[in-house]
């Protein structure tokens, strides 16, 4: 499982011009992917490791700061490239594998005491955010 973290302040997301998920002011947006092998015990893991990082300003984590968490599922990170000119996302696991993770993550965020705004799995959505740094970091379990 891959997430890739970028610290803001503030960052939504659309689905067909209506607003699916906020998180106003200073949180996380977490882009969440999910390969064939990955197991509910590495989204708990991913969860913890989102909640606890500390990447917030002043070197506080959500859990410290009581910041919220805005997930969404990406599975292009998954993708590869290394080839020609199109991506493969033979490495990405399909909707019925990654979507109950994704949630999952959400849900064990939320059970940690995060306030989690998610996307909207499978939709083509617009997020916007504004990077507080610009501060991003890869992580995975």
């Amino acid at each position: 499982m891959r997430a890739v973290l970028q610290r803001v302040d503030g960052a939504s997301v659309d689905v067909g011009g209506d607003t699916v998920g906020s998180v106003p002011g200073e949180g996380l947006l977490a882009l969440v992917g999910v390969t064939h092998t990955d197991t509910g015990e590495q989204a708990r893991a991913m969860a913890r490791k989102i909640w606890n990082l500390r990447i917030l300003e002043g070197e506080r984590s959500c859990s410290d700061a009581g910041a919220p968490v805005l997930v969404v599922s990406q599975f292009t990170l998954y993708g590869d490239a290394r080839k020609g000119r199109r991506p493969t996302w033979q490495a990405a696991a399909p909707g019925p594998v990654a979507e109950p993770l994704v949630d999952a993550v959400a849900k064990e965020l939320r059970d940690l005491g995060a306030h989690v705004e998610t996307g909207a799995f499978g939709a083509h959505m617009r997020v916007g955010l504004t990077n507080d740094g610009p501060f991003t970091v890869l992580v995975e379990v």
